[in-house]
């Protein structure tokens, strides 16, 4: 056992049950509370509990999530420091990674990737509104119950505040925060980005919930690093050989992918709306939606 391991002890009332995972900088276990039941609780490494920076990150997370909430967000209990213990307590959500049920079910129908894309077009609404930009968006990020088509976002872990000033990032100018493969263009520079950032995310992951595939190819992250700065993405009708999506349903989702801001979806609402129409193609007034919709979506 691991001297990080705490199973079996009580943190801030919450005994851990059970490790269930863990990254660079926390390990997470399933915890049970006298009065609020199931609970996955955060615990910040011993070998960084001096680290002012990952102190700071770690409580930025707990307060961003604390700050919104919303059904399709895994809700923040409580926070703090105990006994030495940097903790995050988060309420117990069903399900699965995203990322591990795509790995076992592969390609994904429309109709149930809209639902998914609808509920964290909710999310992030409601994120977008408390201020916060999410910065991380990917598969293993989002909560998914597939009994219920449930989908909820989690882990704001590198998210910023939409009215930090430059000087407060935790982030050095010239370094970018989030997944390669799922993160913006723009910021690679390391720059403050806005919500068009998290929209190019989340139309990645339209694009790899439909094909279970990328909209680069790049097999390191230096070839990535580049496809993103220099090269259009790959079509999503030449993702899969023989599959082929509603021209309306590529568009979309390649214009939530475009570098160029002024012609990227504007707003969530607008790209998770789009979406959505995108996939009901028995519906008959397709087509002037959609006319509608483009006309607004333009810079």
């Amino acid at each position: 056992m691991s001297q990080d391991n705490l199973t079996g002890r009580t943190v801030a009332g919450y005994t851990l049950l059970a490790h269930v995972g863990e990254g660079g900088t926390a390990t997470v276990y399933k915890a049970t509370h006298p009065e609020r039941g199931t609970a996955a609780v955060k615990i910040l490494r011993p070998r960084l509990s001096q680290d002012p920076v990952a102190v700071k990150r770690f409580l930025r997370e707990a307060e961003f999530g604390a700050r919104v909430q919303h059904p399709n967000i895994v809700q923040t209990w409580d926070y703090g420091d105990v006994d030495g213990h940097h903790f995050l307590a988060l309420e117990w959500a069903a399900g699965e990674p995203l990322a591990s049920f795509l790995a076992g079910a592969g390609r994904l129908a429309p109709s149930v990737v809209a639902r998914i894309i609808r509920q964290l077009g909710d999310a992030l609404e409601a994120s977008h509104r408390a201020g916060i930009i999410h910065r991380d968006l990917k598969p293993a990020n989002i909560m998914y119950d597939p009994a219920t088509q449930t989908a909820r976002l989690l882990d704001f872990g590198i998210a910023r505040d939409a009215e930090d000033e430059p000087e407060s990032r935790l982030t050095r100018a010239g370094f970018f925060v989030g997944t390669l493969q799922y993160v913006a263009p723009e910021a690679l520079s390391g720059e403050l980005v806005g919500e068009q950032a998290d929209i190019y995310s989340l139309a990645t992951i339209a694009y790899n919930l439909l094909t279970d595939t990328l909209p680069f190819p790049g097999s390191s992250p230096r070839e990535l690093f580049q496809q993103l700065l220099t090269q259009d993405p790959l079509p999503l009708n030449q993702a899969v050989k023989g599959v082929r999506f509603p021209a309306e349903l590529e568009a979309v989702v390649m214009k939530g992918l475009l570098r160029d801001l002024s012609k990227r979806w504007k707003t969530v609402r607008e790209f998770a709306d789009a979406f959505g129409a995108a996939a009901e193609q028995d519906k008959p007034r397709k087509e002037g939606f959609f006319s509608n919709l483009f006309r607004r979506g333009e810079g």
